[in-house]
């Protein structure tokens, strides 16, 4: 948490809280590599999954800390973590895999090669979701010799193959998308990082602030929205809700506290704006009319470059990435001062630094600043290539409409926040919080009516649950409740067969029973009035929020989830 600053930095030990891990759905231990009694192997490769900020990287770091410290898993000589952004400024170079530990750890410069089998080592892959690297399982050249040269994506095939240094363990952390990269035959175990648990969000708060009045406030705030409790499942959500409603409940700040994932991250964008070049120096936040035109500036060239790497799936940026976007790589105000923790140099290795944004979800925000800037202030060719479509003059609402259809199209998802994030800052209030950051916007009433129809009647078919859950989340973020109160309407109706439910309604149905913390003992599906179509999709949205959400409950796994999937399409 924090900056490298260090007065404002914060020590592991102090805040890390627990993490819910599972290895399938058996809640899992410190202990990866621990082989079960029911398991009748060792376990070499371990393959963590998790979505962005859930908590892996600090799973590794905590993991590396605890060994140092003499905690745990004392039987391992050496723990050798590697992260994919770093080896991704060395791709093009020939290495052995001794001169690949020793470049990144010259600690480990006189280590002699016939003592790596001899040791016990552990070599941690932080982020293949942020690789650069090809990797190749089919037809890689063999290595099997740690003094022999080769292209760093054939060392890391033949290491996670087990060709190279045998003895050795591995252990691999990635985002779901990415993690098909690794073929299940080298996969001894996965386990996935869920982030935390109610329990441990209540108790991320409270070690955050010690302050019992000021957490119980905060906690308080986020249980009363269900759209902000269930994203604090999210570790590092859990850290910009921190920081905004620190920052608005012990100030003078007045104003509505944020309910919305685009309220929040709106809210947080001020915060971290107003921090100033002097270290020393710090001030409350003030009203947006007070953002300077070089911080508009930056935030919009922020933006371009969030944007158009958003699509390209890049997280790390180099200097030509930033020169490309207008950034001067040299002022302090790119990664510090006026961007303090929004952008920020994340390292520097053979004296060329890679930056990046604190979190995914920034990136993302930002991206819709800037797209809805260029909206505003009629760009049109940059619309016009995102969309690849004529758009000429379109109205708010065509505009959301097309930007969901393409989100709808994508097979990752990688736009949903993206297209929620815009319907959130199409909501007069993001508007005036924001100031003329956005540009100027039509405020006509029938438009976003019509905006949030589009969004009710949008066709779904064949797009998975999670997918067309996001819809239901964008009517949300326009603060648009009435598909919500008709369902709780609905929940309360003794006679539900009288009432029609469409596709958004079987959405918010199946989120709201997820999100509930009354357990449902049975669901008639003969009640409801929909079509088979709805009836299958509200099926499968069931079966994901019982394997998803109580999975200590149930005794199903992620593996039947994707047959279902397929047998209800």
């Amino acid at each position: 948490e924090g900056t490298e600053e260090a007065e404002r930095e914060t020590l592991l030990n102090e805040v890390y809280t627990e993490l819910y891990i599972t290895e399938e759905l058996r809640q899992e231990n410190p202990d990866i590599f621990k082989v079960f009694s029911d398991q009748h192997r060792s376990i070499r490769v371990v393959l963590t999954s998790g979505v962005a900020g859930a908590g892996k990287s600090f799973s590794v770091q905590k993991f590396t800390l605890d060994w140092a410290e003499g905690l745990e898993n004392q039987d391992i000589s050496a723990v050798v973590p590697l992260s994919f952004r770093e080896m991704n400024l060395i791709r093009d170079e020939q290495h052995s895999l001794l001169t690949l530990i020793q470049l990144f750890h010259p600690t480990l410069q006189k280590i002699p090669a016939e003592q790596l089998s001899d040791c016990k080592l552990l070599f941690i892959f932080d982020g293949l979701d942020e690789s650069r690297l090809s990797l190749d399982f089919n037809n890689s050249q063999v290595v099997s010799d740690v003094t022999q040269k080769s292209s760093v994506n054939v060392l890391l095939t033949n290491l996670i193959q087990g060709r190279l240094l045998p003895s050795a363990q591995v252990w691999i952390t990635s985002r779901p998308a990415a993690a098909n990269q690794i073929p299940p035959s080298c996969v001894d175990r996965l386990t996935e990082v869920r982030g935390f648990n109610d329990a441990q969000k209540e108790e991320y708060f409270r070690r955050r602030f010690p302050d019992e009045e000021l957490s119980s406030r905060i906690i308080s705030h986020i249980k009363s929205s269900m759209s902000l409790y269930i994203m604090c499942e999210v570790p590092v959500f859990c850290w910009i809700t921190a920081v905004v409603l620190e920052n608005m409940l012990t100030t003078e700040q007045r104003g509505e506290l944020p309910t919305t994932l685009t309220d929040m991250y709106s809210h947080f964008l001020m915060v971290q704006t107003k921090r100033k070049k002097n270290k020393y120096q710090q001030e409350h936040q003030t009203s947006p009319q007070e953002l300077t035109e070089t911080d508009r500036e930056v935030l919009l060239k922020l933006g371009r470059l969030a944007f158009e790497h958003l699509e390209k799936g890049n997280i790390m940026f180099y200097q030509e990435d930033l020169q490309q976007c207008g950034l001067d790589v040299t002022e302090a105000s790119v990664y510090s001062g006026v961007c303090t923790e929004i952008f920020r140099r994340e390292c520097e290795i053979f004296q060329k630094p890679v930056y990046s944004f604190v979190h995914l979800s920034v990136q993302e925000f930002l991206a819709a600043v800037y797209m809805f800037q260029c909206y505003s202030n009629r760009k049109v060719e940059v619309i016009e290539d995102f969309l690849k479509n004529n758009m000429k003059n379109p109205s708010l609402d065509e505009f959301l409409s097309r930007v969901m259809e393409k989100s709808l199209q994508s097979q990752t998802g990688h736009l949903d926040l993206l297209v929620r994030f815009l319907h959130g800052l199409s909501v007069e209030s993001n508007q005036r919080l924001l100031g003329d950051l956005l540009g100027q916007t039509e405020k006509n009433p029938e438009t976003i009516e019509r905006a949030i129809n589009n969004l009710k009647k949008i066709n779904i078919k064949g797009v998975s649950s999670d997918r067309s859950i996001n819809i239901y989340h964008c009517l949300m973020e326009m603060k648009d409740l009435s598909v919500h109160q008709e369902i709780q309407e609905f929940l309360k109706s003794e006679n539900k067969s009288k009432k029609k439910l469409s596709v958004i309604h079987c959405s918010a149905l199946a989120y709201t029973l997820q999100t509930s913390e009354k357990v449902l003992d049975h669901l008639d599906l003969d009640q409801y009035n929909s079509s088979y179509e709805e009836l299958k999709l509200l099926l499968l949205f069931l079966l994901l929020c019982c394997i998803t959400d109580r999975p200590e409950d149930n005794p199903s796994s992620l593996h039947s989830l994707c047959r279902w999937e397929e047998r209800i399409w």
